[in-house]
């Protein structure tokens, strides 16, 4: 099973990083449900903009941390080196 690190684009423009098993429903409780991140829940909707796929959870937790420490600029320009 793979697991993802991600970040999505709030509503109000900021930037939340977190990670999961499952992308898909990752997503749609940030945006719906009751068990998305708190912050996310006050910045709806949440847009998807950067996913890298970990083999392990200890990796994607690993490179969570390393993606929160990042500045804004350097979350930006992952984004956009990713995209192409």
């Amino acid at each position: 099973m793979n697991n993802y690190v991600y970040i999505l684009e709030c509503s109000d423009k900021t930037l939340y990083t977190g990670s999961t098993n499952n992308i898909e429903k990752r997503i749609k409780e940030h945006n719906n449900g009751k068990s998305g991140a708190k912050y996310t829940r006050a910045r709806r909707p949440v847009k998807l903009v950067y996913v890298e796929t970990c083999s392990t959870l200890s990796n994607a937790l690993k490179r969570e941390a390393q993606i929160k420490k990042l500045s804004r600029a350097q979350k930006l320009l992952l984004i956009r080196n990713s995209t192409g």
